[in-house]
């Protein structure tokens, strides 16, 4: 393999929509903008999508133009927000958009008044958020954030305790809104909330006391593998009707079988259930049931695209479904109430928000394709988190893969509103990597570390990476898999196992966005990407350099909880945040594009392949799943 020196390459570019083509001639320029390339619903529109309504580009400089007044205070308010931790400048030209701020925000010397404000709660794998971001120009204005703690109280076992989950959404809240004070912003503006959350991570609680019956069973927990096993035994060849119905391959990664085995194997759920005290629900539902009240009247509810992920939900009746739960042998009484992902499920009955409607719910990886505006057919977008995840929206109509993606609800964004599905390539392990090296290798102390040790070297120098620390997901579903090192040498230090680790997560998008082309049909043009690892600038060159098309990100990288705060915003009976295209606003851009050679490229990919054969048939199905830990 050849190896090569890492050059990082990058342009700023503005999409934005037709409503700021016609921006009014009375007041002088604010800032010159670049020229226009697209719009900032373009999301990853597959090749041969232009010429849709609404997504044509458009050509021409455009003038962003604000009132004076409007501007002094736009500035005294960026000069005193910390923001979240973004890229440093290129040594090339950067260029930004300027916003026109609409009708509401106006200058005051006492209180900021920016017009209806939304909250976003992002509860992910690895951390909590709450940020706020002003519903009229989608500017986001201060945040929290609080890592959480996962437990591995046996091997392939992931836990995490719900109480701390929900004191660190408590936590983010109240320390946001001291942030806002302190740049004189009246929370009293907050007027809904979003909730996005880790999908498939499966809960139950006693609904007398509010306590959970056990811990957290998350997402990349694999200790339901031979229930797995058992169960795709009594599903006839001939008609899979999990499949058929939810989308989904019967895995451990989904809800029903984290279910099942907490109902085997835990007498404290047992006895709920029987004495229906039992209730079940995946993180957003744990998290609304107690915001809204708890024990005194929560709501227990979740909506249409975290249910899609339990393997109990039919995505075409949109309805818990009797026959799944019967062969699942799940309890339908204990299952929360689906909902659209943009309705008022209730309100906060505590905290500093208390009364607020709740009024927007997302699985994670749907907030982000709301985020990033991918409301076409054949827009797409993948977001680097814990697990790594491109979802491509297929408009109204399921399509079901031939090449191991799943089909999943994308949203429905209100009660009356039509459901929108997608097509998803799901990696398990992405960002977890970055915290393995750190938390059990020590190699780096913080996760930005990896990208300073990655720089000093350039080059894995050979060394692969396969982080299938669950098994492989999409595109293989191969639970025997585990995690390898491959092709060291004496030469090999801690740099080249950071490059290599780095590298990995951009083979594994590589995987999926083949797989999705050949369902699709037409090529990918372009990668749009979100999510906290794409502040990593030598990551997004290598995936640039290993899909071989440019990857495209926007400055605000937190798409997961704008998608979950549009939601909430523009929800009936708050109605705060249009989704109409010509309501929603200028996004600046970073491109990186690719910077070696396709056959490079090609060679590094098959090397990576040779090394993901070499990591299946490690493990078969273990003991250990039932009993206590």
């Amino acid at each position: 393999m050849t190896s090569h020196s890492l050059r990082l390459s990058e342009r700023s570019f503005s999409f934005r929509f037709r409503s700021l083509a016609g921006l009014a001639d009375s007041a002088p320029p604010l800032r010159s903008a670049p020229e226009v390339v697209g719009n900032a619903g373009a999301g990853g529109a597959w090749a041969g999508g232009a010429g849709r309504e609404g997504s044509a580009p458009v050509k021409g400089p455009l003038e962003a133009r604000s009132e004076p007044s409007t501007a002094a205070s736009l500035q005294a308010l960026q000069a005193s927000r910390t923001p979240l931790p973004r890229p440093s400048p290129s040594p090339g030209k950067r260029v930004q958009t300027a916003c026109r701020p609409k009708a509401g925000f106006m200058a005051s010397s006492k209180k900021a008044v920016l017009g209806p404000l939304v909250g976003a709660v992002d509860q992910g794998t690895s951390s909590t958020r709450f940020l706020v971001f002003n519903s009229k120009t989608a500017e986001l204005l201060s945040h929290h954030q609080v890592e959480i703690k996962q437990e591995f109280p046996r091997e392939g076992w992931v836990e995490q305790d719900p109480k701390e989950i929900l004191q660190s959404v408590y936590e983010c809240i109240e320390k946001t809104c001291e942030k806002l004070g302190q740049l004189n912003i009246d929370i009293s503006n907050i007027k809904a909330i979003g909730v996005s959350n880790q999908r498939e991570t499966t809960v139950v609680w006693d609904k007398l006391t509010g306590e959970p019956l056990y811990n957290a069973v998350v997402w990349l927990d694999l200790r339901t593998q031979s229930t797995v096993e058992s169960l795709s035994k009594r599903i006839p060849g001939n008609n899979n009707f999990v499949k058929s119905k939810t989308g989904l391959p019967l895995s451990t990664y989904f809800s029903a079988v984290k279910l099942r085995w907490l109902l085997d194997n835990v007498r404290k759920v047992q006895k709920a259930v029987e004495e229906d005290r039992a209730l079940f629900g995946t993180i957003d539902s744990w998290l609304i049931w107690s915001l809204t009240g708890g024990a005194s009247g929560g709501v227990h509810c979740t909506d249409v695209t975290n249910a899609s992920r339990t393997m109990l939900f039919n995505i075409h009746s949109l309805e818990w479904d009797k026959e799944l739960c019967e062969f699942f042998e799940i309890p339908m009484k204990i299952l929360p109430n689906v909902r659209s992902s943009s309705e008022i499920y209730g309100l906060m009955k505590a905290g500093a928000l208390e009364g607020v409607p709740i009024s927007g719910c997302l699985g994670d990886q749907s907030a982000a394709l709301v985020g990033q505006m991918c409301f076409q057919d054949g827009q797409a977008k993948n977001t680097y988190g814990t697990g790594c995840f491109l979802l491509c929206n297929t408009g109204r109509k399921c399509v079901f893969s031939e090449h191991g993606l799943l089909t999943t609800v994308a949203y429905k964004l209100g009660r009356d509103k039509p459901v929108y599905y997608a097509l998803e390539g799901s990696v398990a392990i992405a960002g977890a990597v970055i915290r393995w090296l750190r938390d059990n290798l020590g190699i780096i102390k913080s996760s930005e570390e990896i990208e300073k040790l990655a720089k000093e070297v350039g080059t894995s120098y050979g060394c692969y990476f396969v982080p299938a620390f669950s098994g492989l997901y999409a595109p293989y579903w191969e639970p025997s898999a585990r995690g390898i090192i491959c092709g060291l040498t004496q030469f090999t230090n801690k740099c080249h196992i950071a490059f290599a680790a780095l590298e990995a997560v951009c083979f594994q998008t590589r995987e999926i966005l083949d797989a999705m082309n050949r369902d699709c049909g037409i090529p990918l043009s372009h990668l749009q990407v979100d999510g906290g690892m794409t502040n990593n600038k030598i990551l997004m060159q290598l995936q640039a350099d290993i899909l071989y098309i440019p990857v495209v990100k926007p400055s605000m990288p937190e798409t997961t909880a704008l998608g979950a705060a549009m939601a909430a915003g523009a929800a009936e009976g708050v109605g705060v945040w249009s989704l109409e295209p010509e309501d929603l606003s200028a996004v600046t851009m970073e491109r990186f594009e690719p910077q070696i050679n396709a056959e490079e490229s090609e060679i590094r990919y098959s090397t990576w392949k040779k090394a993901v054969m070499k990591s299946m048939g490690w493990v078969t199905t273990q003991s250990s799943e039932s009993g206590m830990p």
